[in-house]
C-alpha cells in the first residue's frame, strides 16, 4: 500500500536531487479508464492546483502560504527569489517545524536514537523475517543505507526511506537544503526568524500511534508495488512543478488502493487523517489565535492544500477570501 507515503514525505512531512534523476512520469502510463478515474476525483476537489495563495479577511489579516516540496529541484533557487518580497512583508514567518526547532530536533534525535530507531526488543530483521527483509536490505543498499542500520529503523520511518527514490537519496536528497529551510535561513537573515506550526515531539507521537504491525504491514506492501521508485520521485516531482498537487494525490489514492490488498482504503484513510487532516486542523487553530490582523508567511508542504481537509478550504470555512497567485516558472 502506502506509497502515499513518499508522496506526504515529500510535500507533507518536515532535500538535493541530482538533474539525472530523471524517469518516467507514472501517471502517463495509465490506462485511460484509470486516468479518467483519476481526473474525476481531481475535478471533484477544491483548491485541486496551484502552489501560491493568498488568504485575505475583514479584519485585516492577510496570509500567504506557499506549498512546498521538501526536497531540492531545479526551481528551489527561482521559488525563494520569487518567494523573498513575501518574507520581507511578513509579520510572522511560519514553516511546519521552524529553522530553530529543526535544529533543536537534530539534536534530541542524536542525543535519543530512538526517536527514529528501534533500541530495543526485536529489530526488522526479526519483524519482516527473512525473505521480506532482504529485500528491503537490498533497498537501502541502493539507497546507500548500510544493513546494520536499515536493520534499526522504525518501521513507518523505514517505509518513509523506501519512498525516496534510489537516485535522489544517492544525490544527497537528505542533506541539501530545501526551500522550507531556505525560507527560514532568508526569514532569520532580515530578522523575522520562523516560527513552528507544530511541534516535532507531537508529530513525531502521531507517527508512533500507528501499531506496529501496521508499519511492518505497510514495509511488506510498498515492497510489493511492481513499479520503479526513481519513476516515481520523478513522478511526483514533475506533477509539483507543474502545480498538479491534487493530481499527484489522487495517484497515490489509486495505486495504493490497487496494490494495497483488502485493506487499502482504510489504511489509506488512516493515514491521511493522521498526517494531514488532523495537522491542518491544528494549524488552523493555532493561526487563528496568533495571526489576527497580522500579515503572516507559510512555506509548508503542498499537500497540505487541496481539498476539503486542506488549509485553503479550511481556512475559508473561517472567512477568508482565498486567491490563487502566479508562480515563476524560472
Amino acid at each position: 500500500m502506502l506509497r502515499c507515503l513518499a508522496i506526504l514525505f515529500a510535500l507533507a512531512l518536515p532535500g538535493a536531487v541530482s538533474a539525472a534523476c530523471d524517469g518516467q512520469d507514472l501517471i502517463d502510463t495509465l490506462s485511460d479508464q484509470e486516468r479518467a478515474e483519476l481526473d474525476a476525483q481531481v475535478a471533484a476537489t477544491v483548491y485541486p492546483e496551484g502552489l501560491l495563495w493568498r488568504a485575505t479577511r475583514e479584519d485585516g489579516t492577510e496570509i500567504t502560504i506557499f506549498g512546498t516540496y521538501h526536497f531540492r529541484h531545479e526551481q528551489t533557487d527561482a521559488h525563494l527569489e520569487a518567494l523573498k518580497p513575501m518574507i520581507e512583508a511578513a509579520d510572522q514567518v511560519y514553516l511546519e517545524i521552524s529553522n530553530e526547532d529543526q535544529a533543536q530536533m537534530q539534536r534530541d534525535m542524536a542525543e535519543d536514537p530512538s526517536i527514529m530507531f528501534i533500541t530495543e526488543g526485536p529489530t526488522l530483521p526479526d519483524l519482516l523475517g527473512e525473505a521480506d527483509w532482504q529485500a528491503f536490505s537490498e533497498q537501502m543498499k541502493a539507497r546507500n543505507i548500510p544493513a546494520f542500520m536499515a536493520a534499526k529503523f522504525k518501521p513507518l520511518w523505514a517505509t518513509m526511506m523506501l519512498g525516496i527514490g534510489p537516485c535522489e537519496a544517492r544525490s544527497g536528497a537528505l542533506e541539501a537544503h530545501g526551500i522550507d529551510k531556505l525560507v527560514g535561513d532568508y526569514a532569520a537573515e532580515i530578522g523575522n526568524p520562523s516560527r513552528s506550526l507544530e511541534q516535532f515531539g507531537e508529530l513525531m507521537r502521531l507517527l508512533d500511534e500507528e501499531p506496529v504491525e501496521k508499519q511492518i504491514d505497510l514495509i511488506r506492501l510498498t515492497l510489493a508495488w511492481p513499479g520503479d521508485t526513481d519513476d516515481l520521485s520523478y513522478t511526483i516531482r514533475q506533477r509539483y512543478l507543474a502545480e498538479e498537487i491534487a493530481l499527484t494525490w489522487e495517484f497515490s489514492r489509486l495505486i495504493s488502493l490497487k496494490y494495497g490488498g483488502p485493506t487499502a482504503e482504510e489504511d489509506f484513510q488512516r493515514m491521511s487523517d493522521m498526517l494531514l487532516e488532523r495537522r491542518n486542523a491544528d494549524w488552523i487553530d493555532l493561526l487563528l489565535r496568533e495571526a489576527p490582523g497580522k500579515r503572516v508567511f507559510i512555506a509548508a508542504g503542498a499537500g497540505h492544500l487541496p481539498g476539503d481537509i486542506g488549509v485553503l478550504y479550511l481556512l475559508e470555512q473561517e472567512g477568508f477570501t482565498i486567491e490563487r497567485l502566479p508562480m515563476p516558472r524560472g
